[in-house]
């Protein structure tokens, strides 16, 4: 009974990943943020990836101010369920609310997107915080890898839906009602956001009957006056104590670096696709592929290396994941030297019989592109999971509300800086190539950091 109440817990936490994770796969990564660039927006596309690249911005901001605070809150009065459910509620809402505006309604565009995504990654602050205290520290890589594949898992098969009821069709209708879809106002693109919405609220409901309160949940407690301004103590409290915590504080920090270059990849990776090799989702619907398939090798990479954090650490797991970005960076940056060359394909053509009419140039992206979804799982696994073994007990709320400051309170830097230098280059490339740098950055900055003991729960 108790591995039985154990696998129901583990599942119900994981499951969470897979109904959110279409939303970051659609919204933020492939679909929408082309579509807004492209569609929405009226004026040259590298305008519409700078416009997009501000609304990540501001969102992400807010999210560095409120997640600490509210995460000492859910610490002190037991909300974490709570404020899972509502910023749950929040994503799937605003995400509801991304299928009206249609070209040229840029401010409502943003706006419900950026609400969407504040509830977004609010909700994964509170689930995160569940982690140290479901799993045990020997299997917590594996058991946030298994949460990051069942994500990537959702992303894939709601991606590959889209794709064909919605993309592919030459006359695509609505499979509610049988109803046609107007693609003269993209509506067939615009549905999915209403997909995304259904799908979120359809597949968090095991998570919200089965994944109990935490264990400071106290009925009393709830709403009482007092909780905020007690919350509010104690996460002041704890920035003044955060410099015994000096090896959280250093993980922390390269945390910022690394995951800027993270946020950044996702939010531009779709346009990057578009602007350099034509990846649509009309004319040719590689976009959609594209995406597929870095959902696949993604999901494939987090549950495998979820694994080998428990035998080599998060750290190092970490580290292997930032020299993988570097590398699958440097390849996209260097990819559209080769466009129209053919010399290579021909001769894998010529070796497996195979007919592929891609050039070089397309070849290496594709790579490269594989590359990086083979280390984003991992990369996100294990930074959760090296947490999970660092904080302090009855603390896990509030740390992970700094964990999610972390990873957002200098988030406006990577996109501040990659759509800086497109306004400066006009170059996407370059902007590319300025993330490698940050991930070496953080590569450095991480080498600093202490390691747990795989052996123990002593940190």
């Amino acid at each position: 009974m108790q591995n039985y109440n154990y696998k129901k817990t583990i599942f119900s936490w994981s499951i969470y990943d897979f109904a959110n994770q279409p939303f970051t796969t659609i919204t933020v990564t492939f679909i929408y943020s082309t579509f807004f660039a492209t569609a929405i927006f009226q004026g040259s596309e590298e305008a519409g990836v700078a416009a997009w690249g501000k609304a990540v911005t501001v969102s992400s901001l807010i999210i560095a101010f409120i997640s600490p605070i509210m995460g000492a809150i859910a610490d002190k009065g037991g909300y974490r369920k709570f404020f899972l459910i509502f910023w749950t509620w929040i994503c799937i809402i605003f995400s509801f609310l991304l299928y009206f505006p249609k070209t040229g309604d840029v401010f409502n565009a943003l706006l419900f997107f950026c609400i969407a995504n504040i509830g977004f990654e609010m909700g994964g602050v509170f689930l995160n915080a569940y982690l140290p205290e479901i799993a045990p520290k020997k299997k917590i890589g594996r058991v946030s890898g298994y949460g990051w594949s069942f994500g990537y898992v959702g992303g894939l098969i709601a991606l590959g839906f889209c794709f064909i009821f919605f993309v592919l069709p030459d006359n695509p209708v609505n499979i509610l009602t049988g109803n046609p879809l107007d693609t003269e106002t993209y509506e067939h693109i615009r549905i999915i956001n209403i997909f995304i919405a259904i799908w979120f609220a359809f597949f968090s409901i095991p998570t919200f009957l089965f994944l109990d309160s935490g264990k400071n949940y106290n009925k009393k407690s709830m709403f009482k006056d007092k909780i905020i301004h007690n919350s509010i103590n104690s996460l002041r409290k704890t920035f003044g104590e955060i410099k015994k915590y000096k090896q959280i504080l250093r993980f922390l920090f390269a945390r910022i670096v690394y995951n800027d270059a993270i946020i950044t990849v996702i939010a531009f990776g779709g346009p990057y696709a578009y602007t350099q090799f034509d990846f649509d989702m009309d004319t040719n619907g590689k976009l959609m592929i594209f995406g597929i398939v870095l959902n696949v090798f993604a999901g494939l990479g987090a549950f495998l290396l979820g694994f080998l954090d428990d035998l080599i650490g998060g750290k190092k797991t970490i580290q292997l994941t930032n020299i993988g970005f570097v590398v699958a960076l440097t390849l996209a940056y260097i990819a559209p030297d080769f466009k129209n060359e053919f010399g290579f394909i021909n001769k894998v053509n010529d070796i497996f019989g195979t007919s592929l009419i891609i050039d070089n140039g397309e070849a290496l992206f594709w790579f490269a592109g594989i590359l990086i979804g083979v280390f984003m799982g991992p990369n996100q696994a294990a930074s959760r999971s090296f947490m999970g073994r660092i904080i302090p007990k009855n603390k896990e709320n509030e740390f992970y509300g700094f964990f999610a400051f972390s990873g957002k309170a200098t988030a406006f830097l990577g996109p501040m800086l990659f759509t800086l230098v497109i306004e400066l280059t006009n170059s996407m490339r370059l902007s590319l190539l300025m993330l490698a740098v940050l991930f070496l950055i953080g590569i450095i900055l991480l080498h600093l950091v202490k390691s747990p003991s795989l052996d123990t729960d002593e940190y």
